[in-house]
C-alpha cells in the first residue's frame, strides 16, 4: 500500500497528496504519516514547494476530518444507537457521547498528529455526541496544520533518513496508543475493586 501511494504523489503529485490525506482523514487505513514525510523530502530536493505542500495537507486532512464529524453527527449516532440496542447496552452510547464532549479540544487536537490513528473516530465520536461543530474545526485546523508542519518538516529536515524517521514515528505512535489503553484499563480496573 505505501508503494501505491508514493506513486501516486511522485506522479501526481499536490493533487494526489490532497486525496490521500482526504481519504485518510475519514477512515482508511492509509501511510498518511510516511506521505508527509516523503513530502517533506521532496520538498527538501525542490521537487516540491513546502508551504504549498503544507497548505494542501492541512486542507485535505481538514476537509476528510469534517466528512467524518458529518458522518457522526447526521448519521452516526443513529446507527450507533441501533447496534448499541442490538448488543443491549444503550447506556453505554451515553457514556461514549459524554466521553467525546468531555475529551473536547485536547482530544481534537492531539489526534489530529500526536495519536493520529484515533482521529477519525474522535471525527464520528465528536459528531455524534454534537460537540461543537466551532470548536471542532478551530482545534481540527490547529492540529492538521501543526501535524502537516511537523511532518513534513521532519521530512525536509532528516530527507536523507525518510525510512528510518517514518518507522520511528510509527512505532511512537502505537506506542503511545498502547500506553493509553493500558492506563486506561488500569484506571478502570482500579476503580471496579
Amino acid at each position: 500500500m505505501s508503494d501505491q501511494v508514493l506513486a501516486a504523489l511522485a506522479r501526481y503529485g499536490t493533487p494526489a497528496l490532497l486525496v490521500i490525506v482526504a481519504v485518510a482523514a475519514i477512515g482508511v487505513p492509509l501511510p498518511v504519516m510516511l506521505l508527509l514525510i516523503v513530502t517533506g523530502s521532496l520538498a527538501a530536493q525542490g521537487v516540491l514547494n513546502f508551504w504549498i505542500v503544507i497548505a494542501v495537507a492541512s486542507i485535505g486532512s481538514v476537509a476528510g476530518d469534517q466528512a467524518g464529524y458529518a458522518i457522526g453527527r447526521w448519521g452516526g449516532k443513529a446507527l450507533v444507537r441501533k447496534i448499541s440496542r442490538m448488543l443491549g447496552d444503550e447506556n453505554r452510547l451515553r457514556e461514549l457521547d459524554a466521553k467525546a464532549v468531555r475529551w473536547g479540544a485536547p482530544g481534537v487536537f492531539f489526534s489530529r498528529w500526536l495519536v493520529a490513528a484515533l482521529g477519525p473516530w474522535i471525527n464520528l465520536a465528536s459528531g455524534a455526541a454534537g460537540y461543537s461543530w466551532l470548536k471542532f474545526t478551530i482545534w481540527d485546523v490547529a492540529g492538521e496544520t501543526f501535524g502537516a508542519v511537523l511532518f513534513i518538516g521532519l521530512g525536509e529536515i532528516f530527507s536523507d533518513r525518510v525510512q528510518a524517521i517514518s518507522a520511528f514515528i510509527g512505532d511512537l505512535s502505537w506506542a503511545i496508543v498502547a500506553f493509553i489503553a493500558a492506563a486506561f484499563l488500569g484506571w478502570k480496573l482500579f476503580f471496579r475493586r
